[in-house]
């Protein structure tokens, strides 16, 4: 086994520039205005900072994503994401960000942003730019960051299993830049933020079978398990996969006391948040939202059992499906059958394919499986990374060349479909039936491109994506000339007791 000194200097390098390259790619593009899902989950940071109330009356005209209780307005959604918008509102509203506002306004005013404006709206009325650069900042904390962070988490558990860190860390920007992750990443949904702490608890708890801090790690894995819970209440599925995986590989009472325990404050929190709403600890929001009644009343909120046409289309349906949209994601299929052969590795090879089943088929039985305005299936974002994780044994097995060319070929369409997808446009496709013939393209080609910062400096269209280009480039030739690992010795799986870092 390579020494970890050894080891660490290798791979260190490769995560500087995962989590550089892919938090630039996720900060270029602005977050969505005028999203109702966005609105809903900011409206209530709103309230609470500055209205101190959980009620968003003051906000309904922009969202119709609420529940209405008591004569009340409130977001509907699980309050785990608006929770952590707090604290970085706050700081920007305290700091001097209506002071910033007011002097980057002119600045704004003439720039390429204003060809994205709907020309029959209100314009850049300096309270709603006020909100936008709020929005902005608090959804680089809330989601950016840690869906960068994720990227070099995911990159650390391929190490374990890659013959080589380059298939790591080509694998880690796939998914990053060529899924659906990419184009939730700096919006303020829940998706990304689920994503990162449940995969930070599975990493987390791998690491403590491996002698890393074992009451620390179970103590912030189990904090990310139930913030994970009140964030998006269906990660129970995931997060209960890796409560087991956790009982599983310690069997000491005494870690799974510190995650369990951990795991009580923030159901806490959500308890109290319901109960002062609708005087129950119960999250029953969606009950209560009035253009939505007729959907979540069927079921279980919506849930009745796997529906077989609903499973195809969040799969190969050509308007949600995930595989039309990155393709490369299919080799996943035959990483999964070389992962259960992996005995030392079977509770992980299990772990992740309950996460990604789990998923598919609890989706697949909501009358609501098409997400609304969404780039592909976007309620099965938080299973990727899980996704993600077999297709290292195809890398790892694929030595011939053309099998080389094709593999990268698949992760090259998926890019370009995805980036096309979630750039296209001032809105996520619709329900069209085929959005990227009916929306996605015709946006592109009329050069309506999502508002990003090259637009400050007047680009327009999809030469606004020129600085990112020379930025990326600038970040690629850095890498190689300087944070490149210099070896090509293949990361071996730890033994029992080793420490990735």
């Amino acid at each position: 086994m390579i020494p970890q000194a050894k080891t660490n200097s290798t791979l260190r390098g490769a995560e500087w520039y995962i989590f550089l390259a892919l938090l630039l790619c996720y900060i270029f593009t602005l977050p969505r205005w005028a999203d109702w899902n966005v609105n809903s989950r900011f409206d209530l940071v709103l309230a609470i900072v500055d209205h101190g109330t959980l009620t968003i009356d003051a906000y309904l005209p922009n969202t119709g994503d609420y529940a209405e209780f008591n004569g009340h307005a409130y977001s509907d959604k699980a309050p785990g994401t608006s929770f952590l918008g707090i604290l970085p509102y706050w700081v920007f509203k305290t700091f001097g960000g209506r002071a910033l506002v007011e002097a980057l306004a002119p600045r704004v005013s003439n720039s390429a942003l204003l060809s994205t404006l709907d020309p029959n709206g209100r314009g850049l009325v300096a309270e709603n730019l006020y909100v936008f650069a709020a929005l902005t900042f608090a959804t680089f904390f809330v989601v950016a960051l840690p869906a960068a962070l994720l990227g070099v988490l995911l990159y650390r558990m391929l190490c374990v299993w890659a013959n080589q860190p380059r298939d790591a860390l080509i694998l880690t920007l796939a998914y990053g830049l060529a899924t659906p992750a990419f184009a939730y990443s700096n919006n303020l949904y829940s998706h990304q933020p689920v994503a990162f702490l449940l995969f930070a608890a599975f990493y987390l708890v791998f690491q403590t079978t491996h002698g890393v801090h074992p009451r620390l790690f179970a103590a912030l894995a189990g904090f990310a398990l139930g913030w994970a819970l009140i964030t998006e209440y269906p990660t129970a599925l995931i997060a209960g996969g890796i409560g087991l995986y956790a009982l599983y590989k310690w069997r000491n009472v005494q870690q799974l006391a510190l995650l369990c325990a951990a795991a009580i404050p923030p159901l806490v929190l959500m308890a109290a948040y319901n109960y002062a709403i609708f005087g129950t600890p119960l999250p029953v929001g969606y009950l209560y939202s009035p253009l939505y009644m007729n959907l979540h009343h069927v079921g279980l909120i919506s849930l009745t059992y796997p529906h077989p046409v609903f499973l195809w289309q969040l799969t190969f349906g050509v308007q949600r499906g995930l595989f039309p949209l990155a393709p490369f994601l299919l080799l996943a299929i035959p990483g999964f059958i070389w992962f259960g052969q992996e005995r030392k590795w079977r509770a992980e090879f299990f772990l992740s394919l309950w996460s990604v089943i789990s998923f598919f088929l609890f989706n697949a039985s909501s009358v609501m499986w098409q997400g609304g305005f969404a780039v592909g299936p976007r309620y099965i974002v938080p299973m990727l990374p899980f996704l993600t994780l077999p297709i290292i044994f195809v890398l790892n097995r694929a030595h011939a060349r053309w099998t080389r060319v094709g593999i990268y070929a698949l992760i090259l369409i998926s890019a370009v479909l995805e980036w096309i997808s979630a750039l296209s446009g001032q809105e996520f496709p619709q329900f069209q039936a085929f959005p990227m013939v009916e929306y996605s393209l015709p946006h592109l080609l009329a050069g309506d491109i999502a508002r990003n910062f090259g637009m400050f400096l007047n680009f327009k269209g999809l030469t606004s994506l020129i600085p990112l280009g020379i930025l990326m480039l600038f970040l690629t030739i850095l890498y190689r000339s300087i944070l490149r690992p210099r070896t090509r010795t293949p990361v071996a799986p730890p033994e029992p007791r080793a420490v990735l870092h």
